[in-house]
């Protein structure tokens, strides 16, 4: 254990094991409940519990693999690329979705933070939960969040969207793409836009776009939110 805890390598090793789990089990049995995200993380925590490893130890070499976040985040922006005809012609209906959705997001945390008493610290931790946690956490810390806290609300609401879109798409009978996209994107920042892009190059391109808008918006629109609680 002594020789893992100092390895360079184990956390990066042990992270890119259990996601290669959760996608042999996802492509294996093919529901969403088996979320290779979802079940990267309950594997991880099962062996550094049954290990007794510090989540300190782990971190200090699974760094390294945050550190390709934000560029991976800016790749999304090709499928947009490709389909940039399509955003020029319904730019309108999509920045009317992407800030109802940015609207929606910050009401509602507004509203179960009142019903269940959260102290301001615990209300703006959640505020940035629907954007990617590469901007999430600055909001959450130029807020006065818990920051560590912000991320696992974000990982959870992106793994939730992934596993629930095409059901939620389907139950609302949501059949346009560019909607599908928006709304995906919007609510579930990358996490969910890899499950756009499953669902098709249209919704994948207008998830990505969602994503940068919706970032940005949160940016400006958060910290006035913020003093409402």
């Amino acid at each position: 254990m002594e020789f893992l805890e100092q390895s360079a390598f184990f956390g990066v090793a042990l992270s890119l094991t259990s996601y290669g789990l959760g996608r042999f089990v996802q492509r294996k049995w093919k529901l969403a409940l088996f979320n290779p995200l979802l079940i990267s993380i309950l594997f991880t925590i099962v062996v550094l519990l049954s290990a007794n490893i510090s989540y300190e130890a782990y971190y200090s070499s699974a760094k390294y693999l945050s550190y390709l976040l934000t560029p991976a985040t800016v790749c999304l922006a090709l499928p947009l690329y490709e389909k940039l005809a399509l955003l020029k012609d319904n730019w309108r209906a999509i920045l009317a979705g992407i800030l109802s959705g940015v609207f929606t997001t910050l009401c509602s945390v507004l509203a179960m933070s009142r019903i269940f008493g959260l102290s301001h610290k615990e209300y703006v931790t959640l505020l940035p939960k629907s954007i990617t946690s590469a901007i999430g956490m600055g909001v959450s810390e130029e807020l006065g969040g818990y920051v560590t806290l912000t991320v696992a609300v974000i990982i959870i609401t992106g793994i939730l969207g992934n596993m629930s879109a095409p059901f939620l798409c389907q139950v609302f009978r949501i059949t346009e793409p560019v909607a599908k996209g928006v709304a995906v994107g919007t609510a579930s920042h990358a996490i969910g836009t890899t499950k756009a892009i499953e669902m098709g190059q249209i919704e994948g391109a207008m998830s990505s776009l969602s994503i940068a808008v919706s970032g940005l918006l949160t940016v400006v629109i958060a910290p006035i939110f913020a003093q409402f609680l």
